[in-house]
């Protein structure tokens, strides 16, 4: 069933999204095209991957009733637990559907981009699972602040290929994914994390993650007897966790959707990753979107405390859904992230990752009454952070 959300017959969310990619690429994304819709739509495929996502990921997630938020803020607050699923995050959602997907096309090999690690670790898990060969390209930069991660994945069994080039981090990590596609067209599929890259990546990686907010209305439904709450918040970088959590409740005119971008050390102050604060539009790894970049069209280095918001970009779908009004994009800093981390491990027991601090940390600047419903997506535990945490620990104290 074609819901308002997807993209047209050229992956167009409106001006955005597309498929530009070189005459090299085109094949491996053709073959995409003309195939992944068919395939995850297909009974037997549906029935595999919600049993795995039952059984094996540990889905439905809880929607947790946070009775000391919601006596702080005024509110009904609720937290969609993402980072109770296994390995940690709402990433091997679309990592499992993206292996069974490759193995239903006979590929032999996956290779994936990782950032904070999450994303990598989820697709060395499912590859794991289901027998395949796995290369996961990250940033130098990324592999020493998220080494507990890129442990994970060695033990899983994936290979770790670093990116050395420009800012070492996940930019550069998904520019060296490209490039190995490219080379193996025929026996590898490239497993993409996030809304971005060329269609139909946004529009896939965008179905598997919609499981979310079709847990969420179940959810809210049996605590409230209402299935749409007032606002939903989530941290946005790429935006797979956003989307998930979004995509149920678009235009039904009641929910505020609110994504919260990285702001880095401020959104002036030249270490940022605040897309729409500051971006412009163009096209970043095979589509078109917002990014930012300089007057003559160069990407800027993104910065984020959380490894995996400092992407130049954002998901075409953000875009349009930012363009159209359907969603608030907002910025929090690295210092307001790193506080609601600490908040919320010292109130509620539960140390988030610090991609969905962001969202947290957007709970002060807004008003609520007493009866609004508000549900912020945890997308994952903040396990990995810890070093990065530590630092800030005394501070905090």
């Amino acid at each position: 069933m074609k819901t308002k959300l997807q993209p047209d017959a050229n992956g167009f969310y409106g001006e955005f999204g597309g498929a530009f990619v070189p005459e090299m690429l085109y094949p491996n994304v053709l073959e995409l095209q003309e195939n992944y819709l068919k395939i995850i739509q297909e009974e037997d495929f549906q029935a595999a991957f919600k049993l795995l996502l039952k059984d094996y990921v540990g889905r439905p997630t809880p929607l947790y009733f946070s009775k000391n938020l919601s006596e702080e803020f005024g509110a009904q607050i609720y937290l969609k637990r993402e980072d109770l699923n296994h390995t940690g995050a709402h990433k091997i959602n679309n990592a499992i559907g993206q292996v069974l997907l490759a193995k239903r096309l006979n590929k032999k090999r996956i290779i994936a981009e990782t950032g904070a690690g999450q994303h990598g670790v989820a697709t060395a898990t499912a590859c794991a699972l289901l027998n395949m060969d796995c290369t996961i390209y990250m940033g130098e930069v990324d592999i020493e602040r998220q080494k507990p991660n890129v442990d994970r994945m060695r033990l899983l069994g994936a290979k770790i290929q670093p990116a050395t080039s420009g800012s070492k981090t996940l930019k550069d990590a998904t520019n060296e994914a490209i490039r190995a596609w490219i080379n193996d067209p025929v026996g590898t599929h490239y497993i993409i994390g996030s809304v971005v890259g060329p269609h139909p990546y946004p529009d896939l990686v965008a179905q598997f993650q919609s499981v979310i907010s079709e847990e969420i209305k179940i959810q809210l439904k049996e605590k409230t007897g209402n299935e749409n709450p007032d606002y939903v918040l989530a941290c946005l970088g790429g935006g797979s966790n956003a989307i998930g959590a979004f995509y149920h409740f678009i235009d039904n005119g009641i929910t505020q959707l609110i994504a919260i971008e990285a702001g880095g050390e401020g959104v002036n102050s030249g270490k940022t990753a605040a897309t729409i604060a500051l971006g412009k539009k163009g096209i970043i790894h095979g589509s078109k979107t917002y990014l930012i970049q300089t007057d003559d069209g160069q990407i800027v280095e993104p910065h984020s405390v959380s490894a995996g918001l400092d992407y130049p970009g954002i998901g075409p779908i953000h875009s349009y859904l930012h363009d159209t009004k359907k969603a608030e994009v907002v910025s929090i800093t690295d210092e307001e992230a790193i506080k609601a981390a600490f908040d919320l491990s010292v109130k509620e027991g539960i140390i988030p990752a610090l991609e969905s601090a962001h969202a947290l940390a957007y709970l002060p600047k807004m008003k609520f009454k007493s009866d609004d419903v508000v549900v912020i997506n945890l997308s994952g535990r903040g396990d990995k952070d810890l070093e990065t945490l530590k630092k800030f620990m005394q501070d905090e104290q």
